[in-house]
């Protein structure tokens, strides 16, 4: 699903006085009534980001080593050992671990995740609130920076942004966010204006804005609540692109430095060399966890669509019970 795509959900006829008061209730609530693949797929890849969450918080007790630990009481570990007992996925050529590499690579890439998509809402949904909104000359001044921002390759933008901030605060976990925020700022951007565009004539927003409310009340009170629906589905998908996109920014030395922790786009680079040589646990199990990750943000954000947009979402449907006698032909029918 494209960012446009995630406009196509009509505005819910819930009032949005109704929906300030329970919304993670309404949302359950959707999500109950759904039926089929879509529900299915929901909740698998919400067991698979629930697992790398639980790597992610309990690294430091399920890891059996350190990120860089390359010795254990004294006793260095093997280099390129192939997967023991000791190590269940083997060693890399620096003699670490492959196994708490991977287990300390899924907190770096939910730290990098959670931070750029914090970063990206904050700014993005004000900027297309107050942008649809309030139109004119501000609309078209923000449309031309995003539009300009989106034409961009969103990996050499991401790249660019952090190549400029790596002199200035290093790299790491704060320069990768920043540089996938860049990237996914439009998006919500364009998402939250077109939104905004279609109910800011809305019969509510009308009558609120007769009733002389500030324009600020409007946009928090009755527009926000509309548009904030897009949003889940849309950051979990681009959470999804955001594991990519930091793998590829560490696959090309643009990344986390290997000194502050672990990420798995360095040691699929690292293990380049390595699969030549037939040694394929260094790069295999790092690879497998960005596509269980990516897979697992990705049927959240499809199942979440699904469910969400009234337009596509199958309710459950219960068949009715005819009383006896009312069947066409019985006792209770008439002519």
């Amino acid at each position: 699903m494209t960012a446009d795509q995630a406009t196509t959900a009509e505005p819910s006829a819930v009032p949005p006085r109704e929906r300030r008061r329970v919304p993670g209730a309404r949302l359950l609530g959707q999500i109950r009534q759904a039926e089929g693949a879509p529900k299915r797929l929901l909740y698998i890849g919400t067991a698979i980001v629930a697992l790398f969450l639980i790597l992610a918080i309990f690294a430091p007790q399920i890891a059996p080593y350190g990120f860089d630990q390359v010795e254990s009481h004294g006793v260095r570990f093997p280099k390129q050992a192939s997967p023991t007992w000791s190590h269940p996925f083997g060693t890399t050529v620096q003699s670490t671990d492959v196994l708490s590499r991977v287990i300390w690579g899924a907190r770096t890439a939910i730290e990098v995740v959670v931070l750029s998509l914090v970063l990206s809402i904050t700014v993005g949904v004000p900027l297309g609130l107050i942008s649809g909104y309030v139109g004119g000359k501000l609309d078209r001044g923000l449309v031309l920076i995003n539009d300009a921002l989106f034409a961009f390759p969103y990996l050499l933008l991401a790249i660019v942004i952090a190549f400029l901030l790596s002199d200035k605060i290093g790299q790491g976990i704060i320069t990768a966010a920043i540089a996938i925020t860049v990237v996914y700022v439009p998006q919500y951007f364009r998402v939250v204006r077109n939104h905004v565009i279609s109910i800011r004539e809305e019969s509510y927003v009308e009558a609120a804005r007769a009733l002389g409310a500030p324009r600020r009340t409007i946009i928090r009170r009755y527009v926000l609540a509309n548009v904030i629906q897009n949003v889940p589905a849309l950051a979990t998908l681009n959470a999804a692109d955001a594991i990519l996109t930091l793998a590829a920014l560490g696959f090309l030395g643009y990344g986390i430095q290997p000194t502050q922790a672990a990420e798995w786009g360095y040691d699929i680079n690292r293990a380049i060399d390595d699969a030549g040589a037939g040694i394929w646990w260094t790069g295999l199990f790092p690879g497998l966890a960005i596509v269980l990750l990516v897979t697992g943000f990705t049927l959240v954000g499809e199942g979440l669509n699904d469910v969400l947009n009234p337009l596509i979402r199958k309710r459950r449907i219960r068949r009715p019970r005819i009383p006896e006698g009312a069947e066409p032909g019985g006792e209770g029918s008439t002519g």
